[in-house]
């Protein structure tokens, strides 16, 4: 087994509940941890493995399209990251807001999302 990570990726998006999250956004950190099988050792050629790059795109669309719920864009991007690469076995994503904007509160809020493949 291969692990392939995506971490620290920021991005300015509009989740949340709230009508000021909507509107005004806020920061966010993903983190991604995928396991999977390549197709042979060493692996030689991108064909043969995972393309981070289009693992990527798959992050910046969700984290595009806002939700409600960080439970929901973590899962949604573990969801598709499963669905587009067959060889992968499992995929971790944690979703951090940073800075959420409630009073008083100071830190960050997250959730991770594991999901591994049937069979």
């Amino acid at each position: 087994m291969l692990t392939i990570e995506l971490s620290k990726l920021l991005f300015r998006a509009n989740h949340g509940l709230y009508k000021e999250e909507n509107l005004l956004g806020g920061t966010f950190e993903v983190n991604v941890t995928i396991v999977h099988l390549p197709i042979q050792y060493p692996v030689l050629h991108l064909d043969e493995t995972i393309d981070y790059a289009a693992v990527y795109k798959i992050i910046k669309e969700q984290m595009l399209n806002p939700k409600p719920l960080l439970e929901t864009v973590a899962s949604t991007i573990a969801d598709e990251i499963l669905k587009h690469f067959p060889p992968v076995r499992e995929v971790t994503v944690s979703v951090t807001k940073i800075n959420p904007p409630m009073i008083g509160f100071e830190g960050s809020v997250g959730v991770k999302c594991s999901l591994k493949r049937n069979a």
